[in-house]
């Protein structure tokens, strides 16, 4: 092989690698925001779902015994 060739197979390769490594890393963010993201939505639903069921409780009164009539 021609040396001319060597070196812009070199340079292809490089370049290659290094617009992979760029992707992965755009990746990498879109996916560490989306993550935080749904993390966050997740606790404000926890957090909403905490909140009724607390106010559910709280409506819940024991009920109290019917006394049974006799038959005298």
């Amino acid at each position: 092989m021609g040396y001319v060739l060597r070196v812009r197979l070199a340079s292809f390769f490089a370049g290659a690698a290094a617009a992979s490594f760029g992707g992965l890393y755009v990746l990498y963010n879109d996916y560490k925001l989306f993550h935080e993201s749904v993390s966050q939505q997740m606790k404000s639903l926890q957090e909403s779902l905490d909140g009724r069921i607390s106010a559910l409780e709280k409506l819940k009164h024991p009920e109290e015994p019917q006394p049974v009539p006799s038959a005298e």
